[in-house]
């Protein structure tokens, strides 16, 4: 019998120090497993195309693909790192130490706010290009877009220092035994954590695209009437209306996705004070992560020069000597 029980702990030789390994079925965790191992590396994967296309091909250094560049590599990193801790610590005991279980709770509060960040610089992006088009390319220039990125993992990593300073401090406080890895995050901070990274985010990305729709569609009736009337006078400013209206349109669905993704999580974290201690916020964390995995899958649908890099990478075409110089608009 004292086998047995040790034989369920995770770590054996500290007895009652020890957690015990999860009791689901071994059918149903290898299935866990097998579908979210699965669907972590589908994301690792098409973010990590999205950043190679990004990165290897000239024309492709826009101020909005730069930007998408950036939202990639969180995405990147949320399938090759959130997604697998989620499923290591759900599903089995974890036997890496409070030190790693810190760095990637911290990781993971980075990557979040670093996403959120994102979202809100590309509709800003699109607002100044559909609401003030003649101004746009001087106020939007790769350099000042740069500068924005970095900033906006700068404060990402400067907000998480001090939203998880306590458990620096006391490495592990919040495990009841050895072989967990959590982080409870009290009511008035996950308040706090939750206007400054998703109500006053979420509210300013409403707002400009409100007002993106709302300009979109008088600029298309424009459109629709100066071309009848002057179609060859206006078909190169209308075919760059009609590419900037596409773009809004794509980033639209993007930030229409990451909305549905992200409300349960941060409903949820209101909801209990225990979120992040609970088995059952396994499904709020997936559906959160999912997001990453989805929006490769938007590029591909609504970006043609998405596909045409993806057929160039995987068939090795980007070795080729001037491979970065192809036209693919």
């Amino acid at each position: 019998m004292k086998m047995q029980d040790k034989a369920d702990l995770c770590f054996p030789h500290l007895s009652n120090n020890s957690c015990k390994k999860p009791m689901s079925p071994w059918t149903e965790v290898v299935l866990i497993t097998i579908v979210l191992s699965s669907i972590s590396l589908l994301t690792a994967a098409l973010n990590l195309l999205v950043i190679i296309s990004v990165s290897h091909f000239k024309q492709l250094h826009t101020p909005t693909n730069i930007l998408l560049l950036s939202l990639a590599v969180s995405d990147f990193l949320v399938g090759f790192l959130s997604m697998p801790g989620e499923i290591i610590r759900n599903t089995s005991c974890w036997y890496f130490g409070d030190c790693i279980c810190f760095l990637y709770n911290c990781l993971c509060f980075i990557i979040t706010a670093a996403s959120v960040g994102d979202m809100v610089l590309i509709s800003i992006d699109r607002y100044i290009a559909i609401c003030t088009p003649l101004h746009y390319h001087t106020r939007v220039t790769e350099r000042r877009v740069k500068v924005c990125v970095c900033l906006c993992w700068l404060c990402s990593v400067s907000y998480t220092t001090l939203f998880v300073k306590d458990d620096f401090i006391q490495l592990g406080k919040y495990n009841s035994c050895y072989g967990e890895c959590v982080t409870v995050v009290d009511y008035t901070t996950g308040i706090v954590d939750t206007v400054i990274t998703f109500i006053a985010p979420v509210t300013t990305i409403v707002v400009l695209y409100m007002r993106v729709f709302v300009v979109a569609l008088s600029q298309a009736r424009a459109m629709r009437s100066h071309v009848t009337a002057f179609s060859l006078q206006l078909s190169v400013t209308a075919a760059t209306k009609r590419s900037e209206l596409k773009a809004a349109r794509t980033l639209g669905v993007l930030v229409v996705v990451f909305l549905i993704c992200f409300c349960p999580y941060y409903c949820a974290s209101l909801a209990s004070n225990d979120l992040f201690s609970s088995s059952s916020a396994f499904v709020v964390y997936y559906l959160f992560y999912f997001n990453s995995c989805i929006n490769p899958v938007i590029y591909a649908l609504f970006y043609p020069w998405f596909r045409k890099t993806v057929k160039l990478i995987v068939t090795l075409k980007i070795l080729q000597p001037g491979s970065c110089a192809i036209n693919l608009l």
